[in-house]
């Protein structure tokens, strides 16, 4: 960690909160306020300087323009830093991380986002341990290089691939989890990481920023009653270029003939189709069961294990590169940042 120069780039979100004891509502502190409140960052054997959006946003507020913000501020600091931590609201963190996994081609150094679900200067807050520690990975070297070499997610106590997260609890300080990737590290007493679990660049090459995002996509989720006119309507939809269809189970969907000629009509448009499973763990089998058989049978995508947040991010990142239609299936269907087994 010796030496090692972090930017820290404040978006929004939790961490930076304050409650207003008056009217209970939470407001955001000032960032130069938030660094006073952790003098436990002096002890940390790197150097920390930081900067921020002109207008910090809650992270429902978050968009492709701010991403791009993000990878900007990235790209234009690259060469004067060793590690980014990016302090970011928890509810959109994992397409965000997603995002700029994907934005971020040939990445060489660590990207680690993180946030809280206290504010900083609440008694019981998780904000401190979750900077601190996320500046403490961002700033790990060995022999000269980055041991983390992607984009990742830390909290509570785990770092994770971010393009293989997703929020799972509104309440807990556990707010994350990977369920098809182990984690990265894990702090306890020692920070251990694992170094079987990163991801590899097979060699160094110039980082490259990817700008141009797509995001005429669209997510819909099947249940029992999913009915005919919703899914015309959607792909009717003007400009639409994709949708993710989050199935059931291992990608299985009703046999109904409607179903199909939708699917058909939309492959006609040129629209992509991609089949995610709509469960927290696990993924897609095309053809694994004959409810499934058919979308295969139709060239439907194959999200495999990835996560909704990582499918639509890699969509908008794809399409916005301007893959041709006839390799498109291919290259969605192979990982590129380890999104996806």
């Amino acid at each position: 960690m010796s030496n090692s120069k972090i930017l820290l780039i404040y978006t929004g979100g939790t961490i930076g909160m304050v409650k207003d004891y008056k009217s209970g509502a939470l407001v955001a502190l000032n960032f130069d306020k938030l660094l006073q409140n952790i003098p436990e960052l002096n002890q940390l054997d790197c150097d920390i300087n930081s900067c921020s959006f002109d207008e910090p946003i809650d992270s429902s507020n978050m968009n492709v323009s701010h991403w791009v913000t993000i990878a900007t501020l990235i790209e234009d600091n690259y060469h004067d830093y060793d590690g980014f931590v990016v302090l970011h609201g928890s509810d959109t963190m994992s397409y965000s991380a997603s995002a700029l996994s994907y934005m971020l081609e040939n990445l060489s150094k660590p990207v680690i986002f993180t946030g809280s679900q206290l504010p900083i200067g609440d008694l019981r807050t998780d904000a401190k341990e979750n900077l601190i520690t996320s500046i403490q990975i961002a700033a790990l070297k060995s022999k000269g290089k980055s041991v983390i070499q992607e984009v990742g997610l830390y909290f509570e106590y785990k770092l994770y691939r971010g393009n293989r997260t997703t929020k799972i609890n509104a309440e807990h300080f556990e707010a994350f989890e990977s369920l098809n990737y182990p984690p990265l590290a894990e702090s306890g007493v020692h920070l251990k990481i694992y170094k079987e679990n990163l991801f590899k660049p097979k060699r160094q090459k110039k980082l490259i920023v990817h700008k141009k995002l797509n995001n005429n996509v669209a997510v819909i989720k099947l249940f029992p009653g999913f009915n005919e006119n919703l899914l015309k309507t959607l792909f009717n939809t003007p400009d639409l270029k994709a949708v993710i269809l989050e199935t059931y189970g291992s990608g299985n969907a009703p046999t109904e003939d409607w179903l199909f000629k939708s699917l058909d009509i939309a492959n006609k448009k040129g629209i992509h189709v991609i089949n995610v499973t709509q469960c927290s763990g696990g993924g897609v089998i095309m053809g694994h069961y004959e409810t499934s058989e058919q979308m295969r049978r139709m060239q439907v995508i194959s999200g495999k294990d990835i996560t909704t947040e990582a499918a639509v991010t890699k969509l908008m990142y794809l399409l916005g590169a301007q893959v041709s239609s006839k390799l498109f299936k291919t290259v969605f269907e192979t990982s590129l940042r380890g999104e996806m087994l």
